[in-house]
């Protein structure tokens, strides 16, 4: 980046980082949980899922803050964490899988927003009708031009939408709770008949795909980590973002079984919220939840599309993606990699037309490209407490403390891959395998040697799964 273009990056608050977080977060997750929920567990499984949710995701947010306060030099932590703990392989398929996880939770975004236009113009359909995606189209590249004009520029809008986007929801959990009956809560708290741990184990793994959908941007704060004022500002937004998001969601999934029969969530027409509402105050509470959904996932569109222009563009800056991806344009926007992940949102989107059931398959594919940044970002604070790396002599407490938030952390995101099954991590290396083609171009830009011995070992075994992926999904060994 030039002196000029350095000038140009302006530094951004603590509350507006905040907001990148809980924008990143709140999109159009939270609309759903009323059904996802309903199919899925009762009260009390919704209680145990939301605590081991709510804590694994704490750790990971803290050991975002700590690698931020621990290893201020490196920025984009979901990408560089990985990089530094574990090499250049395992940086990029972080950064590739996160971006291209976040690209399909964009076209999530748009079909959703679609859908949900739809109630009020038929033409739209469920969001894959022709016309739907011509609109969603228009609107892929107003955002790009929006972005184009200054990541600073667009950090602010956000703000606002953010703000914007919250008001339907507290206004849900208010009149829903206002309508709260007790009997029906209590007929709602076993999620089936059998009341045996074994089928509340099952239940609470049936939610945990759900919960790190919604949870997904908890590291939003740190990938701007770049244009924070204070370093200890990436730390603050994260905790902040993710406590207050955690509140809304859990608050959101539990008074609704306090005024429908859990049968009644689980067969909500989408967005379930919407459904709920109108049980209460009548058809204008469904209109209510479109109009919030239209403007929520609009602004988690716009925190992700800022988040993955960087996540490209930090990692070609270390020579770990090809150079291209490294031009900037007057406004210091990362325009190269800002163009090519519109392309690559425009493509996919594209492909809606094609796809059965599109909002299912991009929140299915999102999840599952996102689990292994978040384990390798774990990994490595785990590692920095074993290797002592960054931790004085007189921080033997504090490096303990340290240790055993990144052993949970790495716990719970094993636990999300094993809740994931088999055929999520086999679509997820579908999509990686590929990707290590653009690794190999950059690693040939510099006239480096592809892989290390370990690194050789990792590509052959993803390359595997992905074979093994393609066979049994194609042939319906395995359904998605």
């Amino acid at each position: 980046m030039s002196t000029r273009q350095e000038n140009v990056v302006q530094k951004v608050s603590v509350l507006t980082l905040g907001a990148m977080v809980v924008g990143s977060m709140v999109g159009g997750g939270v609309f759903t949980l009323p059904r996802q929920f309903g199919a899925a567990t009762g009260v009390l499984g919704a209680v145990i899922a939301w605590v081991i949710a709510g804590t694994g995701m704490l750790m990971l947010a803290l050991v975002f803050q700590s690698l931020a306060v621990r290893r201020p030099d490196l920025d984009n932590g979901i990408y560089v964490y990985a990089q530094a703990g574990f090499g250049n392989y395992a940086g990029f398929n972080s950064a590739f899988g996160y971006w291209a996880s976040n690209v399909a939770g964009n076209v999530f975004f748009m079909v959703f927003t679609m859908t949900s236009l739809g109630a009020f113009f038929p033409g739209l359909g469920q969001g894959n009708t022709v016309l739907a995606v011509v609109v969603a189209s228009v609107g892929v590249w107003l955002f790009h031009i929006l972005i184009a004009r200054g990541i600073r520029q667009a950090a602010v809008i956000n703000r606002i939408v953010t703000v914007a986007k919250l008001i339907p929801i507290v206004v849900f959990i208010v009149v829903v709770l206002l309508a709260f009956e007790a009997r029906t809560f209590t007929d709602n708290f076993w999620g089936s008949e059998t009341h045996t741990i074994g089928s509340l184990f099952d239940q609470v793994k049936d939610t945990m795909l759900v919960t790190t959908f919604v949870f997904l941007g908890v590291e939003g704060a740190s990938v701007y980590s770049r244009l924070a004022r204070r370093r200890r500002d990436v730390g603050r937004a994260t905790v902040l973002g993710f406590l207050s998001v955690l509140a809304l969601f859990a608050s959101v999934t539990l008074v609704s079984y306090g005024v429908l029969p859990r049968s009644d969530l689980a067969a909500a027409e989408p967005p379930s919220m919407g459904s709920v509402l109108e049980s209460v105050v009548g058809p204008w509470g469904s209109d209510l939840v479109d109009v919030a959904v239209i403007i929520s996932v609009q602004g988690a569109y716009l925190a992700w599309t800022l988040v993955n222009a960087e996540v490209l563009y930090a990692p070609a800056t270390t020579d770990v993606m090809p150079r291209f991806l490294t031009r900037n344009n007057r406004f210091a926007t990362p325009i190269a990699a800002l163009v090519s992940t519109t392309i690559a949102v425009q493509v996919l989107l594209l492909l809606v037309l094609f796809v059965d059931d599109a909002l299912d398959f991009m929140l299915k594919l999102d999840t599952a490209l996102s689990l292994i940044p978040y384990l390798l970002a774990a990994g490595y604070a785990l590692k920095l407490t074993v290797t002592r790396e960054t931790y004085r002599d007189d921080e033997e407490r504090e490096r303990r403390r340290q240790r055993s938030i990144a052993v949970v952390a790495v716990l719970y995101a094993v636990f999300l891959l094993y809740s994931a099954g088999a055929e999520y991590l086999l679509l997820a290396c579908m999509i990686y395998a590929p990707g290590t083609l653009l690794y190999l171009a950059a690693r040939r830009e510099q006239g480096l040697r592809a892989f290390t011995p370990v690194e050789a070992v990792a590509c052959a075994l993803l390359s595997v799964a992905a074979v093994v992926g393609i066979v049994v999904i194609s042939t319906g060994t395995l359904a998605m």
